[in-house]
This record gives C-alpha cells, sequence and structure tokens, in this order.
C-alpha cells in the first residue's frame, strides 16, 4: 500500500457525505474565523479615535507675554484639539462634571487646562518664580487599559508642540537678551578703558600724595619739637611768674605802711625844718649878741649852743631825719667851731668861728627844709607807690595763673603734636598703600577693559534671521530622524504575522478533533511505519495547506495587507502549515488523547515567547529557551520581513527550519506507527479518549 493510496482512503473517509464535508469546510474556515476576523476588527483602531468621546475643559485665563503681546495657550491648545480629531471632544464647563463623566463612563478620559496655564508658560522669560504649565488628564483604566497609553501619547504631543512654541519665543527673547548684553559689554569695556585711564591718574596723584605725607610728617615732627620747647619755656615762665607773683606779694605786705611812714617822715623833717630855721634865726643873732658879752659869755654860749645842736640833733634822730653818726658829726663840729667874736671884736677868732658855724647851721637850716620838702614829696608819693606794688602784685598773681593755663594748653598742645605725627605717619603709611593700591588698581582696570572687550566678542550678538533660525533649534535641539527599513502599514499590519500564524496552529490543531492521525487500517496492513506516518499525515497537510492558502487569500485581498512578498508570504505559510501539521499529528498520534493537551500547551508557551507583541527578549528567561526551541517565533519573524519588506536572508534558514520541524514530526509519526501495530487492552480500551 502506497503512501498516496493511505493518504486518499483516509480523505475518502472523511468526504464521504455531506456531514463531513461540511466539517472539513468548518475546519478550514477556523484560522479564518480567529485570525482574519481578529485583524479586520483591529486593522486601523487608530484610524477611529474620533469615535471616542472625550471631555475638553478649558480654564485658561491667558497671560502678558514679554514682547507684551497677549498669550492666549490654553485657547489655542483646545483649537488644534478639536481642529484635530483625534477624539471626539467634547467641551465640558467644569472639572468636577468632567471628572464625574470620566467615573460613570460618559467619557474615556478629561484632558483640562488649567487657569495658570499661559501664565506658567510665559513665567521663564522674567526669571522670576518660573512653574511649569500643566496639562491636566484624568483616565480610567475601568474604559480601557490601552487608552490610557493612546492618550499619553497624545497628551506627550501637545506638549510637544506647546513646549517647541513657546521654547522659540524664550530662546529669542534670551537671544536678543545676547545682542544686548554684547552691546552693553562694549559700552563696558569703553567705560574700563577710562576707569583704567582715571585710575592712571589716580596713582600720579597718590605718589605726589605719599610725597606730601611724608612732609607732612617731618613738618609734623619739626612742630612737636617746636611745641615741646614752648611747653618747657611756658613751664619756666610758669615757675617764675609765681616766683615772682610770691615775691610782689611780699612786697605789697611790707610797703602797706609806707604812705604812712612817709607822712611821718614828713612830718618830723618839717618840725627840724622849722626848728632849725629857728635856730638859724638864732644862731645868726648870735654873732651880735655875742659881740657884747662874748667874753664873758663865750664859755655859756657855746655850751648853750651844744646844748641846743646836741637836742636838735637828738631830735633829728628821734625823728629819723639824721643818723646817730650825722648828729655825732654835727655836734662835733660844733664843738670844732670856735665861738664868734664879740660885735666890737668880730674880727676876733672866736667871732670867726661863730660867723662859720652861724653859716653850717644856715646850711644845716637850708638841708633840713630840703629834707622836709623831700620827705612831703615822699610822703605824696608813698600811696601810689604802694597802689603799683598792690597792681603789680595782682598782675603777678594773674601772670602766675595765665603762664601756669598756658603750660597746660602747651602741655596739650604737645600731645596733640604728637598725635598730629602719628596720624602724619599713618597718613603717609596710608598713601604708601594707596599708591601701590592706585598701582594694582591701574593695571586691574587695564586688564579689565581688555577681557571686557575680548569677551563682548566672544558674547553672540545674532541678527533677527540668525535668532529665528537659533530659537527653533533651541526650542527642539534633538530632531529624530526616523529611518524605517521595514514598516507596518497600520496596527492590523503589525499584528498580522502573529496572528496569522497563531491562528494556523490553531486551525490545525483543530484537525485533530475530526481526523485520525493514524488510521487503523494502516495500522493492520503490512506496510511499512514510515508510510503509515507519511500517510496519515498528508491528510493533515492538505487540509491544513488550503487553511493557510484561504487565510493568506483573506487577508491579503480582503483586509488589504498588501505584503512586500506576498508569493513568499505564502509559500511561508505552506511551510509553516507542514511543519505544524507534522508537529500536531505526531504529538498526538504518539501520545494519544494527551497528546492534544500536550498541543494546547505548546500553543500557550509559544503565545507568550514567541515575540508576536512585545519583543521577546523583555519575557522571563526561561521562555527565552522556549522561543529557541519552539517552530511558531521563526515563523513569525520570517512574516515580519516578507511582509515589511525587510532583510530575506533569514528566510531560507526559517524554511529549513520549518523542514526539520517536519522531519521530527513525521519521526514521532513513525515512532507512533510502529508502536500501534502491536495491539493492547490499552488499545482496545483507552483510559481516556478525548
Amino acid at each position: 500500500m502506497t503512501v498516496l493510496r493511505l493518504a486518499r482512503s483516509e480523505l475518502k473517509r472523511m468526504t464521504g457525505g455531506l456531514l463531513p464535508k461540511l466539517t472539513i469546510l468548518a475546519l478550514a474556515l477556523v484560522p479564518l474565523l480567529y485570525g482574519a476576523v481578529y485583524l479586520y476588527a483591529n486593522w486601523d483602531p487608530y484610524g477611529k479615535l474620533n469615535q471616542i468621546d472625550a471631555a475638553l475643559v478649558v480654564q485658561d485665563s491667558g497671560a502678558a507675554s514679554a514682547d507684551g503681546t497677549r498669550l492666549e495657550a490654553g485657547r489655542k491648545v483646545a483649537e488644534s484639539l478639536v481642529d484635530g480629531h483625534v477624539f471626539n471632544w467634547k467641551t465640558v464647563a467644569s472639572t468636577e462634571e468632567a471628572d464625574q463623566g470620566v467615573s460613570n463612563g460618559t467619557y474615556a478620559f478629561a484632558l483640562k487646562i488649567p487657569q495658570d496655564f499661559s501664565a506658567n508658560l510665559v513665567s521663564p522669560g522674567s526669571f522670576d518664580a518660573a512653574n511649569q504649565a500643566m496639562l491636566n488628564v484624568t483616565t480610567n483604566d475601568a474604559n480601557n487599559y490601552l487608552l490610557s497609553t493612546i492618550v499619553d501619547k497624545l497628551t506627550t504631543a501637545v506638549h510637544t508642540t506647546v513646549a517647541k512654541e513657546v521654547g522659540e519665543e524664550t530662546a529669542n527673547q534670551l537671544l536678543t537678551g545676547f545682542g544686548t548684553i554684547h552691546t552693553q559689554m562694549l559700552k563696558a569695556s569703553d567705560g574700563a578703558g577710562q576707569l583704567a585711564d582715571g585710575v592712571a591718574r589716580l596713582h600720579d596723584g597718590t605718589v605726589t600724595l605719599h610725597q606730601g605725607t611724608g612732609e607732612l610728617t617731618s613738618g609734623a615732627t619739626e612742630l612737636y619739637n617746636g611745641e615741646v620747647k614752648l611747653r618747657d619755656g611756658a613751664t619756666a615762665l610758669s615757675a617764675g611768674a609765681g616766683q615772682l607773683s610770691s615775691g610782689l606779694t611780699q612786697l605789697k605786705d611790707k610797703t602797706a605802711a609806707l604812705p604812712a611812714d612817709a607822712q611821718r617822715l614828713a612830718d618830723g623833717a618839717a618840725q627840724v625844718a622849722a626848728g632849725n630855721a629857728a635856730l638859724n634865726a638864732q644862731v645868726q643873732a648870735i654873732p651880735g649878741q655875742l659881740a657884747a658879752a662874748e667874753q664873758a659869755a663865750q664859755q655859756a654860749a657855746a655850751q648853750a649852743q651844744r646844748s641846743r645842736v646836741v637836742a636838735s640833733t637828738a631830735r633829728l634822730v628821734a625823728a629819723g631825719v639824721l643818723s646817730q653818726e650825722q648828729a655825732d658829726k654835727v655836734v662835733a663840729d660844733v664843738d670844732a667851731t670856735p665861738a664868734p667874736p664879740a660885735a666890737s671884736a668880730v674880727a676876733s677868732p672866736s667871732g670867726t668861728k661863730l660867723q662859720a658855724a652861724a653859716a653850717q647851721v644856715q646850711k644845716l637850716a637850708d638841708g633840713s627844709a630840703a629834707v622836709s620838702a623831700g620827705a612831703s614829696q615822699l610822703a605824696g608819693a608813698a600811696p601810689a607807690l604802694s597802689d603799683a606794688v598792690a597792681k603789680a602784685s595782682a598782675g603777678a598773681d594773674q601772670l602766675a595763673g595765665g603762664s601756669a593755663a598756658l603750660a597746660a594748653g602747651q602741655q596739650n598742645a604737645v600731645d596733640g603734636a604728637g598725635k598730629l605725627v602719628q596720624g602724619a605717619q599713618k597718613l603717609d603709611d596710608g598713601a604708601a598703600q594707596l599708591e601701590s593700591g592706585a598701582a594694582t588698581a591701574s593695571d586691574g582696570a587695564g586688564t579689565l577693559a581688555a577681557e571686557l572687550a575680548q569677551g563682548a566678542g566672544k558674547v553672540p550678538n545674532p541678527d533677527d534671521a540668525q535668532k529665528d533660525s537659533l530659537s527653533k533649534v533651541m526650542a527642539d535641539p534633538v530632531a529624530v530622524s526616523n529611518v524605517s527599513q521595514a514598516k507596518a502599514g497600520s496596527y492590523g499590519a503589525g499584528l498580522a504575522p502573529f496572528f496569522l500564524t497563531l491562528s494556523l496552529w490553531i486551525g490545525i490543531f483543530m484537525l485533530v478533533q475530526a481526523m485520525r492521525p493514524v488510521t487503523q487500517r494502516a495500522l493492520a496492513s503490512n506496510a511499512p511505519a514510515w508510510k503509515i506516518a507519511a500517510g496519515g499525515w498528508l491528510p493533515f497537510l492538505a487540509v491544513s495547506a488550503v487553511q493557510a492558502s484561504l487565510l493568506t487569500l483573506v487577508v491579503d485581498v480582503g483586509l488589504g495587507l498588501n505584503p512586500a512578498h506576498p508569493v513568499l508570504m505564502w509559500f511561508l505559510m505552506l511551510a509553516a502549515a507542514m511543519a505544524f501539521s507534522a508537529i500536531i499529528q505526531g504529538v498526538v498520534a504518539l501520545l494519544g488523547s494527551p497528546g492534544k493537551l500536550v498541543v494546547l500547551i505548546l500553543l500557550v508557551l509559544q503565545l507568550v515567547s514567541s515575540g508576536g507583541t512585545f519583543p521577546w527578549q523583555t519575557t522571563p528567561e526561561p521562555l527565552h529557551v522556549v522561543h529557541q526551541i519552539l517552530p511558531m517565533g521563526y515563523v513569525v519573524s520570517g512574516m515580519r520581513h516578507l511582509i515589511y519588506g525587510a532583510d530575506l536572508a533569514i528566510i531560507l534558514p526559517t524554511m529549513l527550519g520549518l523542514v526539520g520541524y517536519t522531519l521530527l514530526g513525521l519521526a514521532m509519526s513513525t515512532v507512533a506507527a510502529r508502536k500501534n501495530k502491536y495491539w493492547t487492552p490499552k488499545t482496545l480500551k483507552p483510559e481516556i479518549a478525548v
């Protein structure tokens, strides 16, 4: 019995009546019901988002931008969203109403633009309390989980657009500020140059000032030395004035009685003069009287004369007019004077002596009169002298007080001069430091002017065209040049490789529910096991090939998949049907009814490890091994390359791999045929039948 006869026999059994034919037709359509219908339902969901109601709340009150214009960013964002028709936007008056609508499912989500949206957008331009402008989004995963991801992409796009627009304006203002800084730095450079010239002149002035302070220090030192000498002189003057005041005070005390004494002297002198005058008159009369009685009364007269002279001189001595020596001399002279001659004998020796004594008495009378006149003048001058001495004493007291004050003041002057010397020295030191600092400042001012001029050249000064270009780059500095080597045309096209492969496995898995992996008739024949296995597999291959062809045709033509390589895609689908049918038929043939559970487990493992939705590298590590072993992952990768037009280098290895999986399935079927040639009680009555 040949392989083809075995296969044809099984096919005849399956198509022997109307119901079997309908069963085969239904099995052939299973991949369409799973794969094509699912892809049809999800072919372009993003293109129909405008059927989803979304709440839009606009509370932005606007703000004044830096150039004075009115920014209504919230209104512009709302208008662009409504005009874009991405969602069916419903304008809502309040956030509470929008949140309630999201909660009860009236709206899929809500986008709220707050009152300070525009104000926060312009806040970075003022460098004062800059805040981010917020777009508040309210979602509810109970409405749809994937919708939250879609809304995130939408709000990200809105954020990027608004940020770019506002960033251009802010960058333009920033570049304008750079131009202003450039201009101001040039002015600052000119000012620094003028400052350098001024500081240079200041340095010259400080040199002159330093010289002047040196001279001031020398002058202050000389002044101090002079003040010390003046202080010493004033101290000596004060001491002398004190001594003078003390002496004049004693003189004043001792001359206080001078006017009275002088008056008494004048009175005594006047009495002496009067007495001498009377004496002189008597003496002058004696020669005439003596002339008659010279002889008789010479002795008595002389004695009387002497007594009178002695008495007169005694009075004069007592009055203080004459000293005792002068009185004794007068008495001696009187004693030595010869008696005058009598009138009758004038020329006698005694008369001559009497005349001489009379002359002496006359002189004495004249001297007494002169002494009286002098004493009278002395008495008249004594009060004035006493007053002058008193005034001199008072003046000396004042001189002593003034000289003491002068000495004290001069000491203060010396102290002040000492401080002046110290201050002048400090001023000189400060002038030296100022000179040094001015020199440093002069160098620094020159350096500042040069650096400012150099820095001004480094600060950009863009023109309007440059500012426009640069502001666009600064607002959106990173541009993505997206070169897609292979691109799915739609969401359904992106899922097609996975669901076509998955639906093909499910369709073939459904075949074992109605078709026998190995026929009992073939097992009872003498045919080799490999022929029995191949004969049992070929019906599965035929139906799975029909499934793959119908699925490919409907998806390509009906849904508009438009693969880049449609023929190669069909061949890959046929190769996948060949491998899947061989594996499923071999597992069920080898394991019997439990093999169907194994096939289901293999389906689940490949479902999560093939990388149909997320990349298989994102799955847990144990599933990486499953991806490398089972065939569905390779088919999905090959389908992507053929549908999207990517590199075809992996197609041949994939095809060869599917041939290998086919041979593996036939090997399992061959082992099952050899095993099942020998019947056992379990064969006649299996433990489980599904």
